[in-house]
């Protein structure tokens, strides 16, 4: 409500009571205009009544919130479902003009406005994690894949010449695709084994720049994010290259964000318990925990014991994982083959074609709590436990805990066709 209307609310209720609401609703008020006008995170998070008469005052900016709309074009903002229309605070029109996504929709004013202080946000988070010289961004309803292929595309217009992508290897497929589906010839660069990490192989890099030419290269394509022993990319060496040979750096920096300098107390906080609790467990199975210290998410633990004895026990313990609850974590058996776009990659998953040995891998990343930890120990301990059992033809295996309740179980040869079945699926997911 306006001032006008506050006052006349005083003829009905007490002029004291009035105020002391008016005053409540400038406090949110307050807030809002700070945002708006900075466009900047504040520093205390927005309650959710703030949150949502900010998004109900823009939403009625809309054209297709207006009293009285009567929109006759093809592109008006309409909604069959109400449920839906309350889920999106009814924010129906989309943004940007054809041809322009940065533009302002002169029928959608709200969502134009909500789209810029987005924008303006997701600046401000970047330059928190440490990206102090990051000039511009925008957020758009694309995944990395696709994110990657607009940027080749848009460097496609720079470098007509260009054929080549220079990849230092990254087991992940849609950041692979992305190359292929904007038209270019990845150049594959093998990671070099240093101790336990694998780690980007400069020499062969620059070797490789040289041997096709600048001139015919779009770009270099690194990565910062990726599963223990891969660590990520030498970034600083390899913007040496590119500016030595004027070669575009294109970095996939997805889930970065997470590791950086603003999120460090976090990630110590849980990633050192991780560590900690996956070292004592591997050392219990006569595993190791592979030092990887350039990866500050990921860690992997050695399987070698399982591999040596069975090929199918490293791939059966990923999927009593998986049809246990436990996302996220994925086991790397050794001699996969896999042909992506055309492309065949030996050890695939494990960024190299002969990786010394199988492994599982576990991330400590925002939101993780020692729960968590605690919890993914117990459920790997008890299936390390029970395969470790079947591998040796021990007899005595009748219990097993799934789900954290303990059920009397046969898990002999019914409970192993029931992990070989449910394995296709989990690499799937894990791929």
């Amino acid at each position: 409500m306006n001032r006008e209307s506050f006052a006349a609310g005083e003829r009905l209720v007490s002029p004291a009571y009035v105020r002391q609401g008016r005053e409540a609703r400038s406090s949110h008020e307050h807030l809002i205009r700070l945002l708006l006008e900075k466009g900047k995170c504040p520093e205390d998070g927005w309650d959710e009544s703030t949150l949502e008469l900010f998004l109900h005052e823009l939403a009625i900016m809309d054209s297709n919130n207006f009293l009285g709309n009567c929109g006759v074009g093809e592109r008006e903002g309409r909604v069959a479902s109400a449920l839906v229309a309350r889920r999106h605070y009814r924010f129906i029109h989309g943004i940007g003009r054809s041809g322009d996504i940065a533009a302002v929709q002169p029928k959608a004013a709200g969502s134009s406005l909500l789209n810029k202080i987005t924008n303006s946000l997701v600046l401000d988070v970047i330059k928190l994690a440490g990206v102090h010289t990051v000039a511009n961004c925008f957020v758009v309803p694309v995944a990395t894949g696709m994110s990657l292929t607009l940027c080749f595309l848009t460097l496609r217009h720079r470098r007509p010449k260009a054929k080549y992508i220079i990849w230092p290897r990254i087991d992940q497929k849609s950041c692979f695709k992305s190359m292929i589906t904007a038209g270019f010839e990845p150049v594959v660069i093998e990671n070099v084994l240093e101790g336990d990490e694998l780690r980007t192989d400069l020499k062969a890099v620059e070797a490789k720049v040289q041997e096709l030419g600048p001139d015919h290269i779009l770009c270099i394509h690194s990565t910062t994010s990726c599963f223990a022993p891969r660590v990520p990319d030498r970034l600083e060496e390899l913007a040496v290259i590119c500016a030595n040979y004027g070669i575009p750096h294109i970095v996939n920096n997805a889930y970065g964000v997470q590791s950086s300098k603003c999120m460090h107390l976090i990630q110590q906080e849980m990633f050192a318990y991780l560590s900690s609790e996956l070292k004592k467990l591997s050392e219990a199975y006569s595993e190791r925990l592979l030092h990887t210290p350039h990866n500050p998410l990921s860690l992997a633990v050695t399987l070698k014991t399982l591999d040596e004895h069975r090929d199918k026990a490293v791939t059966q313990l990923g999927s009593m994982l998986f049809t246990r609850q436990v996302s996220g974590a994925r086991v790397v058996p050794l001699g996969s083959v896999q042909t992506v776009s055309g492309y065949t990659f030996r050890g695939f998953m494990s960024h190299a074609n002969n990786y010394p040995c199988a492994y599982l891998n576990a991330a400590a990343a925002i939101g993780m709590k020692m729960q968590d930890v605690d919890l993914f120990i117990k459920r790997l301990d008890k299936c390390l436990k029970i395969v470790r059992k079947e591998q040796n033809k021990e007899s005595d295996v009748s219990r097993v805990d799934n789900y954290d309740k303990t059920e009397d179980v046969d898990i002999g040869e019914l409970a192993s066709k029931l992990d070989n079945v449910l394995f296709d699926t989990y690499q799937d997911a894990s791929s």
